[in-house]
């Protein structure tokens, strides 16, 4: 494994840059062909370089709803978002920094009218217990935007027994084709 840009990739891996399509400005990310779908290579850790930015900064990359979500917890009404009951193969990263955080072969249908997921990429989420001491809540451990909260022991036939309810606001979603 090797780190380029603050993404530990395995050396074989086809890497590129490309910028930011809402603010060409606002940084680059390094994108990993082949995260692990079939017939292909495997092993992306989205272990990214902290993303610093100022409420400012953020207002003007993001649009209204996005800030609301992701930099100040909010929440999407349930059943409203465009990934809720969307299945394709892809990648889902962070509407915020462009962070892998999730494939789409953890996403699940949990019924709960948000997207579910099993498990994150390796390194890409953060934890941290909600202050009511009732759930804990799911940030980009990039950028430190809101994702959602985990939940575990709900007794989904998953891996690892845990849901992710992740507001679709927060993501981006990649085909499969595109990596």
């Amino acid at each position: 494994m090797t780190s380029i840009f603050g993404y530990a990739t395995p050396l074989s891996s086809k890497l590129f840059s490309r910028q930011s399509k809402l603010n060409p400005n606002r940084f680059s990310i390094t994108k990993v062909v082949g995260l692990g779908f079939a017939g292909r290579r495997r092993g992306i850790v989205a272990m990214a370089a902290p993303v610093n930015k100022s409420e400012e900064e953020w207002r003007a990359i993001l649009s209204p709803e996005q800030f609301r979500i992701l930099r100040q917890k909010g929440t999407e009404y349930p059943g409203t978002g465009a990934y809720d009951k969307f299945y394709e193969e892809g990648v889902y990263s962070c509407a915020g920094c462009g962070v892998p955080l999730y494939k789409s072969t953890t996403k699940f249908n949990s019924g709960c009218g948000w997207p579910a997921f099993f498990e994150g990429l390796p390194g890409a989420i953060s934890r941290h217990p909600d202050p009511d001491g009732m759930r804990v809540e799911i940030t980009c451990a990039a950028c430190g935007g809101h994702l959602g909260h985990v939940f575990k022991g709900e007794g989904f036939r998953t891996p690892t027994d845990e849901r992710h309810c992740v507001n679709s606001i927060s993501l981006k979603f990649t085909p499969a084709n595109e990596n």
